[in-house]
């Protein structure tokens, strides 16, 4: 275990193991689906000179526990309650993808223990019983260990274009990854599409936030995450936005500097505007 990582226990006994950085005001940042503790990696280096940056492998992520039974939004709440509490005074949440979906159920049901939220692209229209004949598929594809099958599916559940795809399947060229690395990711993505499943598309729900919010997103993201994301906007009576153009939901990736100084603009408030 790295001399930077935390363990809590949830409420329910699930250890979480969270790395943490830097020293200022508290900032956590959840990892979206397949992701990890390296997640947040890229833009943490570049924050971490001003804040205490909290970096929590979720449930059914490695090396956090993998629980028995399906996973929820409330457990999901539950863990990230856990870790806010550890830290002891709200905090400014971050999430990507899967994670900014989690930071919005967060933020509804949790407001005081927040300073702030910022949400980069959350898949809310990935969502609902529409999708469960995805993870049905998923599941069986899980159990008999085909990667390729496993792979479209993901595909269809965020409705990539086909290039991106292709890209993926490319990108480990000769190497291969980490076999257990690459199950404990395949797990984590069953218990995330178990809790879209059970989760809804409806946007006017989060009309219940009120601390500062940012929304943030690529410009050339495909569909329908921009349609989301205005959505969302017309949804958080709080929020302003950032579009950064040339990126696409891989922008905390590809992009960390523009992430990291969007997030330090945003945590100063608006008076240093």
């Amino acid at each position: 275990m790295n001399s930077n990582d935390e363990e809590i226990r949830s409420a329910d006994g699930t250890r979480l193991l969270v790395r943490r950085a830097g020293a200022g005001d508290p900032v956590v940042l959840l990892h979206g689906s397949g992701g990890g503790l390296h997640s947040w990696a890229s833009v943490a280096a570049r924050l971490a000179g001003s804040y205490e940056l909290w970096m929590p492998a979720r449930r059914g992520y490695g090396p956090s526990d993998v629980p028995e039974g399906r996973k929820s939004f409330k457990d999901d709440v539950a863990d990230l309650l856990a870790v806010v509490e550890t830290i002891g005074r709200p905090v400014h949440l971050v999430g990507g993808s899967y994670g900014a979906t989690l930071a919005l159920h967060m933020a509804a049901a949790e407001q005081s223990r927040l300073q702030s939220l910022a949400v980069f692209e959350p898949p809310l229209f990935a969502a609902g019983q529409s999708i469960a004949p995805l993870l049905d598929r998923y599941q069986a594809a899980l159990e008999r260990e085909d990667a390729g099958e496993m792979s479209t599916v993901l595909n269809d559940v965020t409705r990539g274009p086909p290039a991106i795809a292709a890209a993926f399947a490319a990108a480990p060229g000769d190497k291969r990854p980490d076999p257990a690395e690459a199950r404990r990711s395949a797990i984590g993505w069953l218990h995330d599409l178990e809790a879209l499943t059970d989760d809804s598309t409806g946007t006017a729900r989060w009309s219940s936030i009120t601390v500062p919010t940012l929304l943030m997103q690529g410009a050339d993201t495909w569909g329908p995450t921009p349609t989301t994301m205005n959505e969302l906007a017309a949804a958080i009576p709080t929020a302003r936005r950032v579009i950064w153009s040339r990126q696409s939901h891989f922008a905390t990736m590809t992009a960390p500097d523009l992430v990291a100084d969007a997030l330090r603009d945003f945590f100063a408030g608006p008076d240093s505007r």
